[in-house]
């Protein structure tokens, strides 16, 4: 079976689904990826100690949004579940807590649609029970066996996210702390600086304006860990801004 790769993406408000180059960049790259048996999603959206692992049957998603169009509501994704991909994860960190009844959020969802819009990949959300960057890092060395296993596994955040400090248009030019804070994030990430990037509040250019808060940065160590004990190389496939935040996705492996 073909290791998977991993992925980081930016996976944009619900509104992505109306931004006619970003559906075209997400369905390009995944037409370009191996097909997996499944997806393992780790969503800035979700935040849960003790880890966690969402519904393994159809339920609802997850519509963790206020103040859009309705039309925004009614979005659909039956996607299967994935319950064979749920033991895995479970054995390979004990403890996880089970919750069949948390759909995908928008996080997981959104980019999904434009990725695999026939929703036929069984999907499986996973927690994260902290922002540590180390945590998260382990953990994501943790899950990387399934990659052995078909499994794709997906950090999915956003590399710039200040809502306060957004542009006004979606194709405004970037702001400097944006894309400063990007172009040092894709040095660290195609370099392998880990270290650099675990110390990343320090070390970054602008990176308290980028990430007030770092839950849309965090699955990127997920991602990092996944790759990190054979080190498969670092692209980045995405690129450019909207409303100012950076789009910016890797890929590794």
């Amino acid at each position: 079976m073909t290791r998977m790769p991993v992925l980081y993406l930016s996976h944009g408000a619900p509104p992505l689904a109306d931004d006619a180059v970003w559906t075209a960049e997400l369905a390009r790259w995944s037409a370009e990826l191996p097909r997996p048996e499944a997806i393992l999603m780790v969503s800035a959206h979700w935040e849960e100690a003790p880890l966690s692992i969402g519904a393994t049957r159809p339920v609802p998603l997850v519509y963790d949004f206020w103040g859009f169009p309705e039309h925004y509501y009614r979005v659909r994704y039956d996607a299967p579940g994935a319950p064979d991909l749920a033991s895995d994860v479970s054995k390979l960190i004990p403890g996880v807590h089970r919750d069949e009844d948390r759909g995908l959020d928008h996080g997981a969802y959104v980019p999904l649609v434009e990725m695999y819009p026939d929703a036929d990949v069984p999907v499986l959300q996973m927690s994260m029970p902290t922002l540590d960057p180390e945590r998260l890092l382990e953990i994501g060395r943790t899950l990387a066996p399934l990659r052995d296993q078909g499994v794709l596994i997906v950090g999915s955040g956003f590399t710039t996210h200040n809502l306060r400090a957004m542009s006004p248009a979606p194709d405004a030019p970037a702001p400097a702390w944006s894309a400063e804070f990007a172009e040092w994030t894709g040095r660290a990430v195609e370099g392998g600086d880990i270290d650099a990037l675990l110390d990343f509040r320090a070390k970054a250019p602008a990176a308290r304006i980028a990430h007030p808060r770092t839950e849309h940065f965090a699955p990127l160590f997920v991602a990092l860990g996944a790759d990190a004990d054979a080190p498969s190389g670092a692209r980045s496939v995405i690129d450019g801004y909207w409303f100012g935040m950076a789009k910016r996705s890797f890929q590794f492996g």
